[in-house]
């Protein structure tokens, strides 16, 4: 084993990956505590959603995507990686152990996936109208399952045209509401600060006070609409449990799923709104079979327009030594 500081270097670089993963407005929900050779994954409650999120289920999901990013780029780089989720039932907000020892010989073929970490992006415009091949729906399908999550697409008009409604449905739900848009609109920030949703220097207060003040829902529920209508493939990813550490599986096989996409060329964004609508959450059950938890709702397509990396926090704000 290397020394200490070149150790943590390293270790600092794959966090820088880590953090590359998707979060609820994009917030980054997280902190990494790094003490030879553990990386500890925590949970920053200081940059929960309340009202869009109330269990913090989407924010484990998120910090289960960076833990998924950090495996990956700890094997690419020759680490052994183990990993335990929740090791200590009293410490709710310890996520995970990660350790990463030695140099290892073993090749872990997924660890190819690390690649296209940085090349991910979610895509919420418009998608070119070309399927989606079975065999890929085959391929993300098993990539959900390697995690211990299930994915299942929409398929058939009715089953299509039910999941939809639901979207705008939940749109309207989300917008009605002043404590959801006052969220909404504390989480848009200018691209410098490093997180959030960015939106334009220059018009970012009055987008705020729009967001604030004023039920957009119908409009949103309207252009929601198109989006999923114009998507080749619409998917729910779930867990067959609705605990923390389900949802750290589901966050990991989002990823995977997300990962894989990209090495298929494909973008992906969310139609979550069905699932974070408490009302909603049941129906979407029904639709996929009945059995088991949704946990997300994912579009998917092909788009060849280049997308700018979402904003990300300084490393110096996320990193800490035990």
């Amino acid at each position: 084993m290397e020394d200490v500081g070149t150790w943590s270097d390293d270790v600092v670089g794959l966090v820088g990956k880590a953090v590359l993963a998707p979060s609820s407005h994009n917030t980054q929900p997280w902190f990494f505590l790094l003490g030879e050779p553990y990386v500890d994954l925590l949970a920053d409650r200081n940059r929960a959603l309340p009202v869009n999120d109330p269990d913090g289920r989407e924010l484990t999901i998120s910090c289960g995507c960076a833990l998924l990013n950090l495996s990956l780029a700890a094997a690419a780089s020759g680490y052994h990686v183990e990993n335990w989720l929740l090791p200590d039932p009293d410490e709710p907000d310890w996520f995970a152990r990660v350790s990463l020892t030695g140099n290892s010989t073993e090749r872990v073929p997924e660890a190819d996936l690390a690649r296209f970490i940085e090349m991910r992006r979610t895509c919420r415009t418009r998608f070119e109208s070309r399927p989606v091949g079975e065999d890929i729906v085959a391929v993300l399908t098993a990539a959900a399952e390697a995690e211990g999550a299930w994915l299942r697409p929409l398929l058939g008009d009715k089953v299509r045209e039910q999941a939809i409604a639901m979207i705008v449905e939940g749109d309207g739900e989300q917008w009605a509401d002043p404590n959801w848009r006052r969220e909404l609109a504390a989480w848009m920030h200018r691209p410098s600060e490093g997180d959030g949703l960015p939106v334009s220097t220059l018009t970012a207060p009055v987008t705020q006070m729009i967001v604030r003040h004023f039920d957009m829902g119908g409009g949103v529920g309207s252009k929601d609409r198109e989006l999923a209508h114009s998507s080749p493939l619409l998917v729910v990813l779930g867990t067959d449990g609705d605990s923390p550490r389900d949802w750290l599986l589901a966050g990991q096989a989002l990823q995977r799923v997300l990962l894989v996409a990209s090495e298929q060329g494909l973008r992906a964004s969310y139609l979550n709104q069905p699932i974070q609508v408490a009302s909603l959450r049941p129906r979407v059950t029904e639709l996929v079979g009945g059995d088991g938890f949704p946990q997300i709702l994912l579009r998917f397509g092909y788009a060849s327009n280049p997308l700018p990396p979402a904003p990300r926090r300084p490393l110096e704000d996320v990193v800490k030594w035990s």
